[in-house]
């Protein structure tokens, strides 16, 4: 029998589940419905879709605001598709005011994502560990938050809330902001790139309530850290962005070169999956043999 995908509302009622599990929250990084499916076959139990990755490896660009909604909204339809999880989707500024943020919403609800990120930042945005950011007023973005609040249909559906404000404002302004953005609504907050640890201490004993933080690898501004010492400073949630993506680069550049220098990827196979052999081929990592099965209820 094929895989029988949960409803919306059982994904959002999982993800909330599993912040009230008393457990630290990983979700790795997702770029695409592959990534996704691989996300859910490795045995974790969120997905986050991530801007960036989106940006880097479905558009071509940097992450510097040069994605529209509509992009990230599609992919984040393919990704929630193919999977049992719940899903949480980044979705920048919210692509505008809270008109915008209205729409935004009702769209990704539609497509069935358990949680939306959305953070503080002016159009266009940055990544959220690189220079050069703005931020809209603290105001704006309440109000925002508020339109997210009152245009989702499941309540169950997470707001997550991100400010910017460290790199632009300082930390004691990202924790006033947050606090702001609590009162408005948003179920979880994510003060991005914290530079130490007693940063990261201090925000979550200044705000209340779900805490997210985010671990950029090899060059990040947060100290990286495993999710037992994450969770015991207070952090509930924990993405990996990057991590995906990052390695996919890497393999992909590393298979390019044998092949420019053998002419054949042989020395490489070791580490590529086949793409035909008996319970582990290609195309099962995508379920090749529950299309099989409903082919062969309708043909026969």
């Amino acid at each position: 029998m094929q895989t029988k995908f949960k409803t919306s509302e059982q994904k959002t009622a999982r993800l909330r589940e599993l912040f009230n599990s008393g457990k630290i929250l990983l979700a790795p990084g997702c770029f695409n419905p592959v990534s996704g499916v691989l996300i859910e076959k490795a045995g974790f139990d969120a997905i986050y879709i991530s801007g960036a990755g989106v940006a880097v490896n479905n558009i071509g660009y940097p992450d510097i605001g040069l994605t529209t909604m509509t992009e990230i909204l599609d992919n984040a339809r393919n990704v929630v598709n193919v999977t049992n999880l719940p899903v949480i989707c980044d979705i920048d500024t919210g692509y505008g005011n809270p008109l915008n943020v209205v729409r935004t919403v009702r769209d990704f609800e539609n497509a069935g994502v358990a949680g939306l990120q959305m953070e503080d930042q002016i159009i266009p945005k940055k990544c959220g560990h690189i220079a050069g950011k703005g931020l809209v007023s603290k105001q704006e973005m309440v109000q925002k938050i508020k339109a997210a609040v009152d245009t989702r249909r499941d309540t169950n559906l997470t707001i997550f809330a991100r400010t910017d404000a460290i790199a632009v404002e300082g930390l004691d302004a990202a924790i006033e902001r947050s606090l702001a953005y609590k009162e408005a609504g948003a179920d979880v907050t994510f003060v991005e790139a914290p530079g130490s640890l007693a940063d990261m201490k201090k925000i979550t004993s200044s705000i209340p309530g779900l805490h997210m933080a985010n671990m950029v690898e090899k060059g990040g501004s947060t100290p990286i850290m495993p999710p037992a010492e994450l969770q015991e400073l207070g952090f509930h949630f924990v993405i990996y962005p990057g991590s995906t993506w990052m390695a996919a680069i890497k393999s992909i550049e590393e298979v390019l070169q044998v092949l420019k220098e053998d002419g054949t990827t042989e020395r490489y196979y070791d580490r590529m999956v086949p793409f035909h052999e008996k319970g582990n081929e290609l195309f099962e990592t995508v379920r090749l043999s529950d299309w099989r099965k409903i082919e062969a209820r309708y043909t026969s």
